[in-house]
């Protein structure tokens, strides 16, 4: 079930907010070492106590050849942060060194301790009959990851065809 809007109630009064695709809104505990990186639309809001910023892929090769996942945001600080999820969100918690092959554009957040990586997807089928693009994402544990169902790119490029075009 998609929640798309979120209500929190403080000591002040109530906020309410909606995400701008369906899909859901996760509430996240930020503290030291307790740390998101999220994907660069992913940030919707949070208490003032939690910084935003830029994360970038440490390899260069990842924003040149793996489009997504080159500049992520990284929310530290104190306090909650709310993270719009594009579609379905399914998490994974992966043990240390553990990895998890990821679909690129998928990956919506995982945990500070989490390392990623992008990897060309092996074999000229995959890359010209595959039809899921030539990059893979691939995360390292420790940590937690969240998984989106609905990347908002993919929907776009899939309903594209079916737009009506003046001539």
């Amino acid at each position: 079930m998609f929640q798309n809007r979120y209500t929190a109630q403080g000591g002040n009064g109530m906020i309410a907010f909606a995400s701008s695709f369906p899909g859901s809104i996760r509430a996240f505990n930020i503290s030291p070492g307790q740390e998101m990186i999220v994907q660069k639309s992913g940030f919707l809001a949070s208490e003032a106590s939690v910084e935003l910023s830029i994360h970038f892929q440490k390899k260069l090769g990842a924003g040149f050849f793996g489009g997504e996942g080159f500049i992520m945001q990284r929310l530290s600080g104190n306090g909650v942060a709310f993270v719009e999820i594009d579609g379905y969100a399914v998490e994974y918690d992966l043990g240390p060194g553990e990895q998890m092959v990821i679909d690129t554009g998928y990956l919506a957040a995982m945990t500070g301790t989490c390392s990623m990586d992008i990897q060309t997807v092996p074999g000229i089928k995959n890359a010209i009959f595959g039809g899921e693009g030539l990059f893979n994402t691939i995360v390292t544990g420790p940590g937690k990851i969240i998984l989106q169902s609905m990347p908002i790119n993919n929907v776009a490029m899939a309903i594209t065809p079916y737009i009506p075009r003046s001539n």
